[in-house]
């Protein structure tokens, strides 16, 4: 086969694949300067060899954000994309071939910021919103009009003493801003949801939901800039911006510019002034402004001919790397941190980065006084991606990882094949310590209310809490005694305390930290084995047959409890009433309904709590699992589902049952 065509077949492959991840899924894998990239390849290649042309091929279609969930509407006029442009050349030529187009005749330009968010198109009739639709495929879109009421920038109705047209439509850009993307985030994070990589991801999804009371509480924002109508009387396009400011329309930021040098100048101010909006950008987009220039212009099959976007690169900054310290987390591992000069990143201001590890430290070559480049894997972590050689200072000596404990001073350990080096003083070593304690009392293990990580540590600064059952030990005087603790303080945490005594043995079990076993691997535990005394009293080959429990995770079990001071441990914490074993109730509701079903839980619900969802599925021989595949038996689905989720599970075919079906099918 020609090896030309070979390229062609493949990239139109890559192409499909990252539509349908971008468009459908909402969950890109590429970033979009990559995917332009491909597609110009392809757009040369098509046009170099006509004779491999396909009508079918990505370049000649927008791409497609369709579900199944909304009805699809078929817009009044095609939603085109822009072309691309990365470069001052790029934006050159194009006004040069839009004067060529226009027989010589002089233009006028108008500069705008490109909002990165989800397109929209809202008609009006006689002054009252009456249809939004997204961009969908670009000739049919999803009506997602009922959500789109719920955002406070669009108006649902116009000024009666308005000079609207009484027929019109208007595009715009649903954002959602930064600090509502970072509140969405902890959210999610806290429901053991997966992160939005981006405020984009984010607003398309949100769109997507099929409770606009959601919606509405998420707090999405709009931002419109293209009015279109027939007989419209306006001249230009700023014009039409004006008067949809008038009408009381949300716009952005409009600039005409004379020349070259303005526009240039225009690049390299909102290069810099993106950074302080309080929503996502992604470039720019520079317009022909009379319309009947941009009339005469006209279009590809993809792209208007008199307007063109300016993609600013992925947002990456330099600065001065100011020391490097290790911390040590609960388990041991001594990760290095990288402090940084403050630097604004993404919409937030960038402080610390995580170096990971000794060996990526190595790859980096990160030495004293360098400056670094950092970005947001997936704009959320910041990282450390290269180093700026140009500005390393004569000498710099390559960053040493640390030898000894930062905390303890103890021989650091490193076993073979592991990344990371390990305190092994776990006993003697504060920061493990007070790690223990923070785990023990955090919302998924014991959920004991008034200990943070400030308070763990100054209990065990002050001698009083050394282990997790110090914590039952605790008087109301020993804690007022302590500096910024009152009495309201103090006997919360022994409330919560208290009421920890009846939180079930799978959450007792992961509560006590014993290497790799998480939360499903406790309730995998306990389901199989009963009590603590029978688990504690198992070889690593009994344990090694229970599923989800390898050899990894029963060595760990094993030499867990092979540990004296442990056993002490499990027998105070008996001794204060913690829940050591399955409660009648709980043994005699065991079943086999849900026996070798793998269920994912995904969504909010209002008649349990997800954990309380998750132990049910135990309860009744279900395994819980995170992520939808071939192998999932059915998704308990509440309000919110994550779009990705929903489209995988039917283009699965899976069964999707709300939390109603499931307790009816646990009845039965």
């Amino acid at each position: 086969m020609d090896l030309f065509k070979q390229r062609i077949d493949q990239l139109r492959r890559e192409l499909n694949e990252h539509n349908h991840r971008y468009y459908v899924l909402n969950a890109p894998t590429i970033s979009d300067q990559e995917y332009d990239h491909l597609l110009r390849e392809l757009e040369d290649l098509e046009r170099d060899y006509p004779q491999y042309a396909d009508p079918l091929s990505p370049t000649q279609r927008v791409g497609s954000d369709i579900t199944k969930g909304f009805e699809q509407v078929t817009h009044e006029r095609p939603m085109m994309s822009l072309a691309n442009s990365y470069s001052i050349e790029e934006v050159q030529d194009f006004l040069r071939r839009a004067r060529e187009g226009l027989g010589g005749e002089q233009c006028e330009i108008v500069g705008e910021l490109k909002y990165d968010g989800t397109s929209i198109s809202i008609t009006y009739d006689d002054g009252r919103l009456t249809r939004a639709v997204t961009r969908g495929d670009g000739t049919r879109g999803d009506d997602v009009t009922a959500n789109v009421k719920t955002i406070r920038s669009v108006p649902l109705t116009l000024p009666e003493d308005g000079d609207w047209p009484r027929h019109f439509e208007v595009r715009g850009e649903i954002l959602l801003p930064w600090e509502r993307f970072d509140a969405l985030n902890r959210e999610r994070q806290e429901q053991e949801e997966p992160l939005f990589a981006n405020p984009r991801n984010a607003a398309a999804g949100t769109l997507k939901l099929q409770n606009s009371a959601e919606v509405a509480r998420r707090g999405l924002d709009a931002v419109f800039y293209f009015l279109l109508g027939d007989n419209l009387p306006f001249a230009t396009h700023h014009e039409s911006i004006d008067a949809l400011k008038r009408w009381g329309f949300k716009t952005g930021m409009l600039s005409r510019l004379d020349d070259i040098d303005h526009i240039a100048d225009f690049i390299a101010h909102w290069d810099e002034e993106r950074r302080h909006l309080p929503v996502a950008t992604d470039g720019l987009v520079f317009k022909i402004d009379n319309l009947r220039q941009q009339l005469n212009l006209g279009s590809t099959a993809k792209s208007p001919r008199w307007a063109i976007a300016y993609k600013f690169a992925p947002e990456r900054e330099c600065t001065l790397l100011k020391s490097v310290s290790f911390e040590v987390g609960r388990t041991g591992v001594i990760t290095p941190v990288a402090n940084l000069e403050p630097v604004l990143l993404s919409g937030t201001i960038v402080k610390r980065a995580s170096l990971h590890n000794a060996d990526i430290i190595e790859q980096l070559d990160i030495r004293d006084g360098d400056h670094v480049f950092v970005e947001k894997g997936g704009e959320i972590i910041p990282k450390i991606v290269g180093v700026d050689l140009k500005q390393r200072p004569a000498g710099a000596k390559p960053v040493q990882f640390v030898s000894h404990c930062p905390e303890c001073g103890t021989p650091l350990r490193r076993d073979d094949g592991e990344a990371a080096w390990v305190c092994p003083n776990s006993r003697g070593c504060a920061p493990q310590i007070v790690g223990r304690i923070e785990h023990f009392v955090s919302r998924h293990a014991m959920n004991i209310d008034g200990v943070g990580s400030e308070a763990a540590a100054q209990l065990h600064a002050a001698g009083l809490v050394n282990d997790p059952a110090d914590l039952y030990d605790l008087t109301e005087a020993q804690l007022v005694a302590l500096d910024r603790w009152q009495q309201r303080s103090a006997r919360r945490l022994l409330q919560g305390l208290e009421q920890s005594r009846g939180v079930p043995f799978a959450r007792v079990l992961f509560a006590l930290s014993i290497p790799n076993v998480g939360e499903t691997t406790a309730r995998q535990l306990t389901a199989t084995v009963h009590d603590i005394d029978t688990l504690m009293a198992m070889s690593a080959e009994q344990l090694a047959t229970i599923p989800d429990v390898g050899k990894v995770i029963a060595d760990g079990i094993v030499e867990f409890f092979a540990d004296p001071l442990n056993r002490t441990l499990v027998e105070r914490l008996r001794a204060a009433g913690l829940q050591l074993a399955l409660t009648a109730e709980e043994t005699a509701g065991r079943t086999d309904r849900l026996a070798g079903k793998k269920i994912v839980i995904s969504g909010t619900f209002s008649r349990h709590s997800r954990e309380e969802y998750k132990a049910m599925i135990e309860q009744h021989g279900g395994k819980n699992v995170s992520s939808i595949s071939g192998a999932t038996s059915m998704v308990l689905a509440g309000e919110n589902m994550g779009p990705a989720k929903l489209e995988k599970a039917r283009r699965l075919s899976i069964d999707i049952i709300d939390e109603d079906t499931f307790l009816k099918m646990l009845d039965s």
